[in-house]
């Protein structure tokens, strides 16, 4: 780290579980976020100006007007724009040394599989059952650490899929694949400020993989509850007729 690194992530380095080894590891990292939405926009913002050292943005919308209720890295003068080059601009406007890559388009699982070999976390700001599913299984195949996130109305949930801890669950093993109809935060609405605490949650859960600092939430989902403020823990268990993570899948 140069001078001005050194004086930028300061705070970090102040830290004994990070140091100035953590940061380093931070600056040498590379995480991938699918979605430039209302998660995307804080986990993007946090994650850059903590100094990981490329991110890959994913996304194949443009800003909309309604999207600046809660999608704080766009602006009013992004409308219209690729929300992967509107972001960029404000994350490059937060942290200069970070390397960036612009994917404006929906990946196919080859296109992800390609585009996820050299990345160390996966973060899903998605908002789509099958999108999430896809992440799921390129999670698991990649052996990459996922950390998802969703919110709507005053409720939101938080969790890691940690396919390199052998008894971890995935997305698969809570949630049912059968092509549901699932509502948008565009029909039942959305709290905007709801989405910085799941984002940043996101963005520590991130850190922490690839830090190595304190317990994942890998096992653990997160559920809030805004209206009442309350936050409530659910362990999680593998399925063992998981048909992508478990056991019982990988002896048929």
């Amino acid at each position: 780290m140069n001078d001005d690194q050194l004086l930028r992530y300061s705070r970090h380095i102040l830290l004994p579980q990070l140091d100035i080894n953590g940061q380093q590891t931070l600056i040498d990292s590379h995480v991938m976020i699918i979605g430039l939405g209302g998660l995307g926009a804080p986990v993007s913002m946090y994650l850059a100006a903590s100094g990981i050292g490329k991110l890959t943005l994913v996304d194949d919308d443009e800003v909309e007007l309604s999207n600046l209720q809660r999608q704080i890295v766009h602006g009013q003068q992004d409308i219209g724009r690729e929300k992967v080059a509107s972001a960029a601009d404000k994350l490059r406007e937060l942290n200069p040394d970070v390397s960036l890559q612009l994917i404006n388009q929906r990946l196919d699982k080859a296109g992800l599989m390609a585009a996820t070999a050299d990345v160390d976390v996966l973060v899903d700001c998605s908002d789509n059952f099958a999108t999430r599913f896809l992440l799921n299984e390129v999670s698991r195949e990649q052996n990459l650490p996922l950390v998802s996130g969703a919110a709507i109305r005053f409720e939101a949930q938080i969790t890691v899929y940690d396919p390199r801890q052998a008894e971890s669950p995935c997305y698969r093993c809570l949630y049912e694949d059968k092509g549901e109809l699932e509502q948008s935060c565009s029909e039942s609405g959305v709290l905007a400020p709801m989405l910085a605490m799941v984002g940043g949650t996101q963005a520590v859960e991130t850190i922490k993989l690839l830090t190595g600092v304190g317990e994942s939430l890998a096992g653990r989902l997160l559920l809030l509850d805004a209206l009442s403020m309350q936050w409530r823990e659910i362990k999680m268990k593998q399925d063992p007729d998981c048909p992508v993570c478990s056991q019982n899948q990988e002896q048929q």
